[in-house]
């Protein structure tokens, strides 16, 4: 038997941030592309780019730099910001996943 659980952060009861848009960061800083990220994570480019937005407008900082296309083409970049919040989730995620982990084996501890 194992434990699993899920965080999120909200704002004012909107959602802010979870796995599924720290996936879509992590992605963009990988490929360097909003559009080769939702690809990525099976997601259109619009629904990318809304929860881009959306997590933008919420917590009130910039998170990804954008460049349009052109001849040598577009691309977007995380910016530094965007790192260190997706640091500091990545700890917060952690330590919860560690406690629950904890607790889960001496609540269940002598359960077969």
């Amino acid at each position: 038997m194992e434990i699993r659980s899920k965080i999120w952060l909200e704002i004012n009861g909107e959602p802010v941030f979870g796995s599924g848009r720290q996936n879509l960061l992590t992605a963009i800083d990988k490929y360097g592309s909003i559009n080769r990220a939702a690809k990525e994570m099976n997601i259109s480019y619009r629904k990318a780019f809304s929860y881009i937005q959306a997590m933008e407008d919420r917590l009130g900082i910039s998170l990804v730099e954008r460049k349009t296309g052109g001849s040598h083409g577009g691309g977007a970049t995380l910016t530094g910001k965007a790192k260190i919040f997706l640091e500091k989730y990545e700890l917060l995620e952690k330590g919860l996943n560690e406690f629950v982990d904890k607790k889960f084996g001496q609540v269940f501890k002598n359960i077969k």
